[in-house]
């Protein structure tokens, strides 16, 4: 029997820009990213942005299939080993400009989630040891290895390519069982390595890591934390089961359809379940559905310069027509007539620019 209390996934994400140096990696060692990523419902469309944002699991489920079709158990933390800081955009410049190691690893910690939300990272002192954690907030995005080992020998990297070559961790500590080659990830990893722990870690020399490297740039920090941050908040905002839904609708609307098995399995709970959710917040799949719609419809028309077979498309409809078909539903007109009076509006607001812009006969003598 279906448990109806059963808890849904949280709405997880990744950002494109962090996708696209693996994926980049993967075409190199075998062109097989288009298929894998097609296998896991990414489309390559939803890649030319890099500001986009895809779906956390779908990400996790491509990485392990990508190590088990080429054969590489260890391919996350290979990965990682080829590491750079641009990789990450504007968070690599912040850890590069940090004066300290430990500066950049608390860096890392407030902004990860500009890049993957859902994630709980942090610093915490052990004696003599400075530790960061990292780990997916998520339980049921299992398995999770390739982004793990990815995530933590990309992490040292990081600390070899802005602060110290040589640099090594006292210890690292992942979360899941020990597999058969460990031996391969120390290599890469240069540290002891312990599995089976309650998150991810990199355990450092606490003077080490409060060593001054250099003097920072503070303007350009204090400018790049301040973009890193709408970031955050791009992700951030409402946590309520309708906004989780929401998110996923104007994730998916115009690429699949929106139908309420679909975001069921992306929340990883029944059917009935959603629907029950979200009649206790008064709502429907259809209803926010048909609301998104009417509201990316207002702003696709009001570019006044709209073909109706790309706003049906965007929108998820079959053709035009159909979108025409809903649009009077909505309005009682057509999205013609709304295209033409945003037009006219628009000439009427211009002609008065201009008038205003020329001088009075009287004011000129």
């Amino acid at each position: 029997m279906t448990n109806v209390n059963r808890q849904s996934r949280a709405v997880s994400y990744i950002r494109v820009s962090a996708l696209t140096p693996l994926i980049e990696r993967l075409q190199k060692r075998r062109p097989v990213a288009g298929l894998l990523l097609s296998r896991h419902g990414i489309a390559a469309t939803e890649l030319n942005d890099p500001y986009a944002i895809v779906p956390l699991h779908r990400f996790v489920a491509f990485l392990e299939d990508a190590a088990e079709t080429l054969g590489e158990p260890c391919l996350g933390g290979k990965f990682g080993a080829e590491f750079k800081p641009a990789d990450i955009g504007p968070m690599g410049m912040l850890f590069s400009l940090a004066p300290t190691i430990r500066d950049g690893f608390d860096r890392i910690s407030r902004y990860v989630n500009s890049l993957q939300n859902a994630t709980i990272s942090g610093l915490t002192e052990e004696g003599d040891r400075l530790v960061w954690s990292y780990r997916i907030a998520d339980k049921t995005i299992w398995p999770r290895r390739q982004d793990a080992e990815y995530s933590v020998v990309a992490s040292c990297e990081l600390v070899r390519s802005c602060f110290n070559s040589r640099w090594r961790p006292a210890e690292v500590h992942f979360e899941h069982d020990v597999p058969e080659n460990a031996g391969e990830l120390a290599k890469l990893i240069h540290a002891p390595i312990r599995f089976s722990q309650s998150s991810n870690r990199i355990v450092m020399d606490l003077n080490e890591a409060g060593r001054i490297y250099r003097s920072e740039d503070k303007q350009l920090s204090m400018m790049l934390e301040r973009h890193v941050a709408d970031l955050m908040g791009q992700t951030g905002g409402e946590s309520s089961f309708a906004a989780q839904v929401k998110t996923l609708i104007e994730l998916y609307i115009g690429r699949r359809a929106i139908t309420v098995g679909f975001l069921a399995d992306e929340l990883g709970i029944s059917s009935r379940t959603l629907q029950r959710r979200l009649e206790k917040e008064g709502l429907t799949i259809s209803d926010l559905t048909r609301t998104h719609r009417q509201e990316l419809a207002a702003t696709m028309l009001s570019a006044g310069n709209a073909r109706m077979a790309d706003v049906a498309q965007a929108l998820g409809y079959a053709d035009g027509a159909a979108f025409c078909r809903a649009f009077k539903v909505w309005k009682g007109h057509a999205p013609s007539k709304h295209t033409a009076a945003i037009i006219k509006q628009g000439q009427q607001r211009h002609a008065v620019i201009w008038r205003r812009s020329i001088p009075s006969v009287a004011s000129e003598a």
